[in-house]
């Protein structure tokens, strides 16, 4: 699947190819991400990375290697149908980095609603899929 970030440009008669993101490509990609963790459709979570793609679930983690490695730590950790709703967009976009900021909301039925609030570095490949991933997250303390 292409998210429409990779950019071609013409170069003395033949087409190149520069690496690069574009907010309107990133915001198809973060809304991929969000309907890929809704569906559990392992299709749809591997199309979103690159093959040799490194994932951070916190930054200082050892990440996950590989597509089929992390399509199947995705599906180990499951969230509860409907337990949750998030947000996110592009704050930055440079090259193939992107950084997207949102908010995710769990309700849960035995405990408090928790609202994280979270940060995404991603790099892409040419082909417009994630080949680096970290999130940063801090859970919203109540007033």
């Amino acid at each position: 699947m292409r998210f429409g970030a990779c950019q071609a440009t013409p170069n003395r008669g033949q087409d190149a190819y520069r690496p690069g993101v574009d907010d309107g490509g990133f915001q198809r990609w973060l809304n991929a991400y969000v309907e890929a963790w809704q569906t559990y459709d392992p299709a749809a979570i591997g199309d979103l990375f690159s093959v040799d793609v490194e994932y951070r679930y916190h930054p200082w983690d050892e990440p996950v290697r590989g597509r089929e490695a992390l399509v199947e730590a995705w599906l180990d950790d499951r969230d509860e149908p409907d337990s949750w709703t998030a947000e996110y967009r592009p704050w930055l976009v440079a090259g193939d980095d992107a950084v997207a900021v949102g908010v995710s909301r769990y309700r849960l039925a035995d405990e408090a609603d928790r609202e994280y609030h979270n940060v995404f570095l991603c790099r892409f490949d040419r082909d417009g899929r994630c080949r680096e991933f970290t999130e940063h997250f801090m859970q919203r303390k109540e007033a």
